[in-house]
């Protein structure tokens, strides 16, 4: 490759930067940079990766928080899956195509219960998520296919670019309210997070 098209390169993916940047920080859908919704909700974001242990460990005291919170707060899960943990990326795609079906919390709630038994393994699991989808009552063929559907796959990609531009280099990753949270995940400090955000 010429200097000259290696130099093109460069400059398109810092285009391609700034543009994700300011998409990012423009939209009004619940992103880390949105406060409060339209009607006054705080919004909570949270980028995780569904074979990190740290985000499983905080999983139990997000939940509280949720049924805690009720309507008064918007929970809003974004994937971001960790290149080194083999299966963390089909595990997101497997959450989004249980979604098709109406089973995302589920399929969300199931893999993080079992994470022990599929996560850290170095060979794909596949037939795993796809017993998980019989559990679940899913129809098996419609969730193959989601499963291999591009469509999904990206969604999951492109949560993780978002998350790249917005900060985040670990997982979980919390924005209460618009703010980066930082410290470590527990319930109690996330519940005083938001309670400074509805103050």
């Amino acid at each position: 490759m010429s200097k000259n098209a290696r130099l093109s390169l460069v400059i398109v993916a810092v285009v391609a930067v700034v543009i994700a940047g300011f998409a990012l920080f423009s939209r009004d859908d619940g992103t880390t940079a949105v406060a409060r919704s339209a009607d006054g909700k705080v919004t909570v974001v949270e980028y995780l990766d569904l074979e990190c242990p740290s985000c499983r460990a905080a999983f139990p005291g997000v939940e509280r928080l949720k049924t805690e919170y009720g309507d008064r707060v918007v929970f809003d899960i974004r994937h971001f899956p960790i290149p080194s943990h083999r299966n963390a990326e089909l595990a997101a795609v497997a959450v989004e195509a249980a979604g098709a079906q109406g089973k995302r919390d589920e399929m969300f709630r199931l893999l993080f219960e079992t994470q022990p038994e599929w996560g850290g393994q170095q060979t794909s699991q596949r037939a795993v998520f796809l017993t998980f989808a019989d559990e679940l009552g899913l129809d098996r063929a419609a969730f193959e296919k989601a499963l291999d559907d591009p469509a999904l796959r990206e969604r999951v990609l492109a949560q993780r670019s978002e998350g790249s531009a917005a900060g985040v280099q670990s997982t979980p990753t919390f924005f209460v309210g618009g703010t980066k949270f930082s410290g470590a995940p527990t319930y109690d400090a996330l519940k005083s997070a938001i309670e400074k955000a509805l103050s």
